[in-house]
């Protein structure tokens, strides 16, 4: 493997600028290159590229911003990156082909999707010991997001029709709730009242009511409804379309799709900026990432990354 390290440490130069005059970054692990392009929001330029190797896929970071997380699906592991150390990342077996992985909003725990062991497993983010081997329901999970009060992991799975609800301090799915077949993105409102799920195949987004775990409604959508961004002042929920190559945004209070904006070809995972002005979009097929402007509604450029980009993380 090879790992640029002088590129590293630039990668996060901006994020140990301090709360005033931090410019968020985003993260985009490609998928065909074994690469993560790292990009200053502030130009929308890739500032420099980190070298996983491997077929990086899943992504996230500490909330300090001190520790780079990368499920690698060829490797069946999770490479951590530590800033400023200069060092190599180190390496964790999962399981067979791993792909999604969140950090709990404290950010002391990671939920990884594995899919061909039908499993997500918590790990403790310090230490990287796995505490938990969680069996779903739904088979080749994709996507585990934790609920904003970190008691609930939801779980989507290509191979179901249904999303699995994971009961965190139990360590077991207590709930499977239909949503339409292949379930992909998720996405909680910040106040944890309600969630959204993609269902790529039914061309719908689900909304659950969190408290009862029951379905709300779904909203009919575009092609191949796939990931899933929720606006930081929760009025607003994101979706891409896969077959279409567009992003369409939901009007919470209504449930009604209000824009369609065209971003690229096959839209997959995508990532808001932490003041919700500019949504940044992996299109796989494109090799770039869009950039929106969230008050426009309008795409205002396009980013080349890598090859295959799979998604998008912002700190």
């Amino acid at each position: 493997m090879r790992f640029r390290l002088p590129c590293l440490t630039c990668a996060f130069a901006l994020l140990a600028c301090g709360p005033v005059v931090a410019t968020p970054v985003a993260f985009v692990p490609n998928e065909a290159s074994g690469t993560v392009s790292v990009i200053d929001t502030a130009t929308d330029r890739v500032t420099s590229t980190i070298t996983t190797g491997g077929k990086p896929r899943g992504i996230a970071i500490a909330p300090d911003g001190k520790r780079l997380y990368v499920s690698d699906q060829t490797a069946n592991g999770l490479a951590v990156f530590d800033v400023g150390t200069n060092g190599a990342p180190v390496r964790v077996s999962l399981g067979d082909s791993p792909e999604g992985i969140y950090l709990s909003p404290d950010g002391r725990k990671l939920a990884a999707a594995i899919e061909e062991n039908n499993r997500v497993l918590i790990v403790d983010a310090a230490s990287l010991s796995i505490e938990k081997r969680v069996a779903m329901r739904g088979k080749n999970p994709e996507h585990a997001v934790w609920s904003p009060d970190a008691r609930w992991i939801y779980v989507s799975a290509e191979e179901a029709d249904s999303v699995d609800i994971v009961d965190v301090a139990r360590g077991e799915v207590v709930k499977s709730i239909t949503v339409g077949e292949r379930p992909r993105g998720i996405g909680f409102l910040p106040d944890g009242s309600r969630a959204y799920v993609a269902a790529e195949h039914a061309d719908t987004v689900a909304v659950i009511d969190v408290a009862s775990q029951t379905l709300v409604t779904k909203i009919k959508a575009g092609v191949r409804a796939n990931g899933i961004a929720v606006h930081p002042d929760g009025k607003r929920v994101y979706v891409s379309t896969g077959g279409d190559g567009t992003v369409q945004v939901i009007d919470v209070a209504s449930n009604a799709i209000v824009a369609t904006i065209p971003v690229g070809r096959r839209p997959w995972n995508l990532a808001l900026t932490p003041d919700g002005r500019k949504l940044y979009v992996a299109c796989g097929r494109s090799n770039f990432v869009a950039v929106v402007d969230t008050v426009e509604n309008r795409k205002i450029g396009e980013i080349p990354v890598g090859q295959l980009p799979w998604g998008v993380v912002i700190r």
